[in-house]
């Protein structure tokens, strides 16, 4: 028999609805501080529809539409906890905040929108040990490969793309 759709669903419905593991819905818990789920005796939880429709537009912005976790909690913290929900619903678009632009893509600039690419701390840290000779070798050998497809590449654009381009 199926719930109702105001029921409380536990976190094994809410992972299997959103297609995402279990551990991912906890880790989420501690990223956004809006992820609050009733917890009962034992530490069960029970989630909401609005914190499942939360769960879905976190879901959508970061594997949907390539957002980082750090833009994620920007939109929460700009936008709000309802427009996330809305998102969720299908009821929002990332459009609404940037009509001017399609955010998916870069702009005629080229930059890529805030919030798509990580931030500087989300990155891994550097490697901590020197490459071999060999394996600069390896890295040399790869730049040179792509200085040349950049050359082919540029001597197939008709004088027309080049002036576009710049």
């Amino acid at each position: 028999m199926d719930k109702s759709p105001d029921a409380f669903r536990t976190i094994s419905e809410v992972a299997d609805d959103l297609d995402v593991p279990q551990h991912v819905l906890r880790f989420w818990e501690t990223r956004f501080n809006h992820i609050k789920p009733l917890k009962r005796g034992g530490g069960r939880r029970y989630y909401r529809p609005d914190d499942i429709d939360l769960l879905k537009g976190i879901r959508h912005l970061l594997y949907g539409e390539g957002y980082t976790i750090k833009g994620v909690q920007r939109i929460l913290k700009e936008e709000g906890v309802r427009f996330v929900q809305g998102i969720g619903r299908g009821e929002q678009t990332l459009a609404e905040l940037h009509p001017e632009r399609d955010i998916a893509h870069p702009d005629e600039s080229g930059s890529i929108p805030e919030g798509l690419l990580p931030e500087e701390d989300e990155l891994p840290p550097p490697p901590q040990r020197e490459l071999s000779r060999e394996a600069l070798r390896g890295l040399q050998g790869a730049l040179e490969e792509l200085y040349e497809c950049d050359r082919v590449l540029t001597s197939l654009r008709s004088p027309g793309d080049v002036a576009a381009v710049e």
